[in-house]
């Protein structure tokens, strides 16, 4: 199987150098850890180079991805650059929902518009990632009117979600990573309606009720960060919320959310608890110790920035050995009991 094509942001990472702009279009900002993250790349090149070899042969001749072991484990190590954006839209079932709905997108394109709808993203798309060379005001390659045409597509095509905060991010980063704006569409779809359903609807349900059962699980496999959280009367919303309906943008850095993304798209939103359950597992020492509000935010803040993080390869590996088991029935059977305790 071919690569789609994908766009010259796309390239695999080369040998690092103490560059202002990042591999896609980020500028990294004047305290930026150039030792850490040169340390980590050392041993990461190797990695990716092993890994795009492994992968061009696994695609090779195939028409599509089927589901396997095989496959799974190889998404789990991480998808190289050139490769990720097929395999998402091959694995989320993105890419079926596109050939199977051919002119969707250009008809919602030129279809009657929502006023209000337009306005409403016209105001995100100025915030959306203005210190990436793709969407600041200068670009001469700026993605923002693929961004604009996507969120206004999705807006019309699923009415009860319309437009939420958050996705305009979510949307950048596919289009920093896919071919064109068809393909961010049927993934932003597949996204919201077959992996992530309800989180970004109106009342936000599927992220209230997921929110609830991170703070269930944190019970459950870290009793003493429940403790403390609960001793202080704290939402698990003010705590995670970020987490969740940005997918981890912004909060990780961007090597690692693609990372997660890779299994996001494969495994779907178990994920996202593996991912907030290792960092708090990381730092439960620190967040147990604090004994206020504002301590608890700030322990919950540092765990996101432990060193690991930088580290993708490692944190992955984390992220499936020291949670320890999280079976699907037990995320099912607590969104049950947490959806009908917020209803």
């Amino acid at each position: 199987m071919a690569a789609s094509g994908e766009n010259d942001v796309q390239q695999p990472l080369v040998k690092p150098t103490r560059e202002k702009v990042d591999t896609y279009g980020f500028t990294r900002p004047e305290d930026f850890d150039y030792e850490t993250y040169e340390e980590f790349m050392a041993g990461y090149l190797s990695v990716l180079a092993r890994r795009a070899s492994r992968w061009s042969g696994l695609l090779k001749g195939r028409k599509a991805i089927n589901r396997s072991f095989k496959v799974k484990r190889f998404i789990r190590k991480g998808i190289p650059a050139e490769h990720r954006g097929t395999v998402w839209m091959e694995v989320s079932g993105a890419q079926h929902k596109m050939e199977t709905n051919p002119d969707t997108y250009t008809s919602l394109l030129n279809g009657e518009k929502d006023q209000q709808l337009l306005d409403t993203i016209n105001t995100d798309i100025h915030r959306t990632f203005p210190e990436n060379i793709y969407f600041c005001d200068a670009s001469r390659e700026s993605k923002r009117v693929s961004l604009y045409n996507i969120l206004v597509a999705f807006g019309h095509y699923n009415k009860s979600v319309g437009y939420c905060q958050g996705l305009n991010f979510i949307v950048a980063i596919f289009l920093l990573i896919l071919k064109d704006e068809e393909q961010a569409f049927w993934l932003l779809v597949t996204l919201l309606e077959d992996i992530l359903p309800e989180y970004y609807s109106k009342d936000m349900k599927g992220l209230k009720v997921d929110q609830e059962v991170l703070g269930e699980l944190v019970k459950l496999k870290n009793p003493s960060v429940a403790a403390v959280i609960e001793k202080e009367g704290m939402p698990w919303s003010i705590l995670v919320t970020k987490w969740f309906v940005c997918l981890y943008i912004d909060v990780l850095p961007i090597e690692t959310v693609l990372r997660i993304w890779d299994c996001l798209f494969y495994e779907g939103s178990k994920i996202l608890f593996r991912v907030a359950l290792t960092m708090i597992k990381r730092n439960e020492a620190n967040i147990a110790a604090a004994t206020s509000f504002p301590g608890i935010l700030e322990a919950f803040k540092q765990s996101t920035q432990d060193k690991i993080i930088t580290d993708c390869h490692a944190f992955m590996q984390a992220i499936f050995t020291e949670t320890g088991p999280l079976p699907m029935a037990q995320i099912q059977k607590l969104r049950l009991d947490c959806a009908a305790r917020i209803s």
